[in-house]
């Protein structure tokens, strides 16, 4: 019974992380480098390549399992450590047009430091996919000068609304 929960779970994972990467599709369709911060396993890039085959996927995570990530050609590049950590963030700076901040990681000692990381490897026009409560964070990114993307209106399904939420750095943001 355990082993049919646990391919019941992997397979919910999966359908919601192809649902996350389909909502970036729509938006841009062949980004170039795309970081998944707290990716650990890199479960996610590993599914959201299947939609984007050209797209460079990179892992950020606190812990070795991004290094196994790496060796199992889930991801790219694998960087162990925090998004704040300021070496991270100066050597990463403008270079993804994706971010992921996905809400089955760990949670970040300080958010809105995360947040403001994620914005600063974020390019120009990039976009930011995070997961969580969509009122805390429009209000969080408002002062980063971000303009949150509207999601299309969606089929009535027998599936809640996924709790997430697309933002664009403006491209005259510093």
């Amino acid at each position: 019974m355990n082993s049919l929960r646990t391919r019941v779970s992997a397979l919910d994972e999966r359908r919601r992380h192809r649902t996350l990467a389909r909502a970036i599709l729509r938006l841009l369709p062949e980004p170039e480098s795309w970081l998944d911060v707290g990716t650990g396993d890199a479960h996610f890039p590993e599914t959201a390549k299947g939609l984007f085959p050209y797209t460079s996927f990179d892992g950020l995570d606190p812990t070795p399992r991004v290094v196994r990530a790496r060796a199992a050609e889930r991801i790219e590049e694998a960087y162990a450590g925090h998004l704040t950590d300021p070496h991270i963030t100066s050597a990463l700076h403008a270079r993804y047009d994706v971010v992921t901040l996905l809400r089955d990681r760990t949670p970040a000692p300080d958010p809105a430091a995360e947040l403001h990381a994620a914005l600063t490897v974020l390019r120009p026009g990039g976009l930011l996919l995070m997961e969580g409560r969509p009122d805390d964070l429009r209000a969080q990114l408002e002062p980063h000068d971000c303009e949150i993307v509207p999601e299309p209106r969606r089929l009535p399904d027998r599936l809640p609304a996924p709790q997430r939420l697309i933002a664009r750095r403006k491209p005259s943001a510093p």
